[in-house]
């Protein structure tokens, strides 16, 4: 059922995109109706613990690397910041700074990699002829100044310490700094992780500098549909559960988590009825074929990840060929890989797509692992078996394909799937959440 968007809303690509899915939908509008009616009715507090019982959370002093190790250790995609400087019985809003997330990461990763470059095109920093002045400048990405700016004050401060050390310097440092780090191996790898100031880069300036998942919480007597919009409509892909006045997170509700629940529901009338439908009668892939973002197998992995910072998405299919035949897939996740494997790291500038897939497989724990073929799904593929396939693969996005060739003409994501089975009621986003809006307009 589709409702009119709300020309003054703070969100306009979030009713876009909901009102595009809303209007395709082959739906009975009693049935969405009645359990759009049923999510309202449904307290958060019904919704199944996270395994074991508790919450992971990163304490906001950690290093980058180690928060990365947590999250792999658990196999999940974000946790909750901790500040460990507030009380015990501090409210929620001082007791966490926000979630880290591997988007973040990479983001970071990214920005601190042309950081790190710049420094080592100099000749290993020039060693001492860098000085207090490029020590400076690095300290600024520790105190939260990185971006453009911070890239320039270095490159200036490296190029007078190069001079100062006799190093060349026919070109500028910053348009070399590239180049100088393919040929640094372990070097770079050590400097942007085990070296000051990145090694001392916590989780908390990487919360406070890249805020792609704001930390929205609900209450355990907050609706389900409430934490399905902000999952669905408003591309959360967690949802912190907190009890008003009290410390401490008693759940983590994620995009993944709901669609293990809704699998749980069949047999259900309601659910076997849409779980039944082709996913084109429920207006999926969203997207147009032309729109789809990918990557090629021999791009390098830096830019694949560039590609995903850019457009703000968790994953790329890697094609090949004039057909665009999927060959394999990039995640977000697999961030990791570079950040925990240094032979990979070290030369991560020049390293191809197909090559780091095949790379992070040789490297797995797992044994007997194979290079694991990409998640797909036919045009016509009824929503159930979409739905079975990503909660069996454990991931995010499934592609769609057609033809002989697999040409990619299409993606569907959690948050999509989520969106099949509400709509949101005319004023319930001023009705329910809007207080909690206004503390992601405020970050």
């Amino acid at each position: 059922m589709a409702h009119q968007a709300d020309v003054n809303s703070p969100f306009p690509s979030c009713d876009a995109y909901f009102e595009t899915i809303q209007s395709r939908k082959k739906l009975p509008s009693s049935l969405q109706e009645s359990l759009t009616s049923a999510f309202a009715q449904i307290p958060v507090s019904s919704f199944p613990e996270v395994p074991g019982g508790k919450v992971i959370e990163i304490p906001a002093n950690l290093s980058v690397i180690d928060a990365v190790h947590i999250l792999a250790e658990h196999n999940i995609l974000a946790a909750p910041v901790r500040n460990p400087e507030a009380s015990s019985n501090s409210d929620w809003r001082e007791r966490y700074l926000g979630i880290i997330d591997y988007s973040a990461i990479i983001l970071w990763v990214l920005e601190h990699a042309e950081l790190a470059a710049v420094a080592l095109s100099v000749g290993s920093a020039t060693a001492a002829g860098v000085g207090a002045g490029a020590v400076s400048a690095l300290g600024a990405v520790v105190a939260g100044a990185t971006g453009p700016a911070a890239v320039a004050g270095l490159t200036a401060v490296a190029a007078g310490a190069a001079l100062v050390g006799g190093v060349a310097t026919e070109k500028s440092v910053g348009k070399d700094a590239p180049t100088a780090a393919d040929h640094l191996g372990e070097d770079f790898y050590k400097l942007l992780l085990q070296e000051e100031p990145f090694k001392s880069t916590t989780v908390k300036s990487i919360v406070e500098s890249y805020r792609w998942s704001p930390f929205l919480p609900v209450a355990p007597t907050s609706s389900m549909l409430t934490a399905l919009l902000l999952l669905s409509k408003y591309g959360l892909k967690n949802v912190p559960v907190v009890e008003v006045g009290k410390p401490n997170i008693k759940n983590f509700i994620t995009q993944s988590a709901v669609i293990q629940g809704l699998r749980q529901c069949k047999g259900r009338d309601w659910f076997d009825c849409i779980a039944a439908l082709p996913i084109s009668d429920l207006g999926l892939p969203f997207m147009s074929r032309s729109e789809v973002i990918s990557i090629k197998g021999d791009e390098l992995i830096l830019e694949a990840f560039k590609r995903m910072r850019d457009n703000r998405i968790g994953g790329l299919p890697v094609i090949e060929g004039p057909n665009r035949k999927i060959v394999g897939s990039i995640s977000i996740r697999d961030i990791r890989f570079l950040l925990l494997r240094p032979e990979i790291f070290s030369s991560f500038r020049h390293l191809t797509v197909m090559d780091f897939i095949k790379a992070k497989f040789s490297v797995s724990l797992v044994s007997g692992n194979t290079l694991a073929s990409p998640v797909t799904c036919a045009p016509d593929a009824c929503l159930e078996s979409v739905m079975e396939s990503l909660a069996s693969r454990c991931t995010h996005r499934i592609y769609v394909v057609e033809g002989d060739d697999c040409e990619v003409v299409g993606i569907v994501t959690l948050r999509d799937i989520i969106s099949c089975f509400i709509y949101e009621p005319t004023g319930y986003f001023d009705n329910y959440f809007g207080v909690a809006v206004k503390e992601m307009l405020k970050q």
